[in-house]
């Protein structure tokens, strides 16, 4: 079988591509594609979606005008591990831990005493942590503990039908994990699906979240997740209200990242720093700085489909960046714009984000194609043979 990925006008850097597979029968789930460009072969796997099963791969390299045809063949699933696949695992009765071709990448926490479950630590490249330590950690030489409901990589918002579901002050809500994440391993991807209930500081359901995060087999320089977050007004109306304080995805950077540190904002639409970024609508918002000895950087990708396309962000030279798309009134700073959503009873909202770490600045990761590459993937397909 052959397969024939288009050339495409932008670099391809550790894209997922995916191909439907149509009428045609894949018995296994794990395959090797095989450049006949004289690239380096690449796993790739089975996945179900939507419209059906679908073959699933991470172009790691590929220039602007190149095409890549490849030859498609099978795989022991047995040996994916060796080969750079993600692996997820539960560790105790608390946490989950992901790796990429054997690195660390994240730990997922979501015990009993945790306030809303939160990815701590979040390795990028060279092996640098990306977020600050605190409050995970408070023996960290020359962190500021300002904030501490800033967890490293988290998902919150600030007022859920009138619960504080962001700060940790007195009165605030939490988000609890039910049951134990679905977690599946696999050569080019690994899943992890969680159900949440978020509550208030009285112990009322407020509305289910179903959160299912893929992480892909990237190549070196890039560390890469795609975040869907699938909320359920399961109790009645669900309103999420205009407030600055909140973000459906958020991160508190390394400290010597932060702009205060001599770090970099830079968003979709050309802003730099937090004066041309905080409040401002874009498509993306990245945050890069020094960790060490090397410049590193994470972005958020916003997708086309969310609700309030492009978002705001609430990003800050203290190290907060957070995709909020409620709080016009603050962002817009006119008390009359109402940024409130209400969700009927019974009805779903979903938001689907991309985390890209990388190494650099968000011009040296050419954080602009890759956003493309998110919004308009690749469309490879099948060759027939002669």
């Amino acid at each position: 079988m052959r397969i024939l990925l288009p050339a495409q006008d932008r670099m391809l850097l550790s894209c997922p591509v995916r191909l439907p597979l149509g009428d045609r029968r894949l018995e296994q789930r794990c395959w090797r594609l095989l450049p006949e460009d004289g690239s380096p072969a690449v796993l790739g796997e089975v996945v179900e979606r939507h419209g059906g099963p679908t073959l699933l791969w991470v172009v790691h390299w590929l220039p602007p005008g190149r095409a890549r045809p490849y030859r498609l063949e099978a795989f022991p699933e047995v040996e994916y591990t060796r080969h750079g696949g993600v692996e997820l695992r539960v560790v105790g009765t608390t946490a989950v831990e992901v790796s990429v071709a054997g690195a660390p990448l994240a730990t997922y926490h979501y015990g009993p005493d945790v306030v809303r479950p939160y990815f701590y630590p979040l390795i990028g490249p060279y092996r640098h942590s990306l977020t600050r330590h605190f409050p995970m950690r408070t023996d960290v030489p020359g962190e500021t503990h300002d904030h501490p409901h800033h967890r490293s990589l988290w998902v919150a918002h600030g007022d859920v039908n009138g619960a504080d579901n962001w700060s940790e002050e007195p009165g605030h809500g939490r988000i609890v994990l039910r049951g134990r994440p679905r977690l599946t391993s696999g050569p080019a991807a690994g899943v992890m699906e969680a159900e949440h209930d978020w509550v208030s500081a009285e112990g009322q359901k407020l509305c289910e979240e179903t959160r299912r995060v893929t992480f892909y087999a990237s190549g070196w320089g890039v560390r890469l997740a795609d975040f869907e977050l699938r909320f359920r007004a399961s109790e009645g109306d669900l309103r999420f209200g205009d407030t600055k304080e909140g973000g459906l995805l958020s991160v508190r950077v390394a400290e010597t990242m932060k702009g205060t540190a001599g770090g970099h904002i830079a968003n979709g639409i050309g802003g730099r720093g937090e004066a041309e970024c905080w409040g401002k609508r874009a498509p993306w918002c990245d945050y890069s700085g020094l960790v060490e000895s090397d410049v590193v950087g994470l972005a958020i990708f916003d997708l086309r489909t969310n609700f309030h396309y492009p978002t705001y962000w609430h990003v800050r030279e203290y190290g907060l960046m957070t995709a909020n798309p409620f709080g016009l009134s603050h962002f817009l700073g006119d008390r009359t714009r109402d940024g409130s959503h209400l969700v009927p009873a019974r009805s779903e909202l979903t938001f689907r984000y991309r985390l890209y770490c990388h190494a650099g600045d968000a011009r040296a990761a050419r954080v602009d194609e890759q956003y493309l590459n998110y919004a308009f993937p690749p469309e490879p397909r099948w060759v027939e043979e002669p």
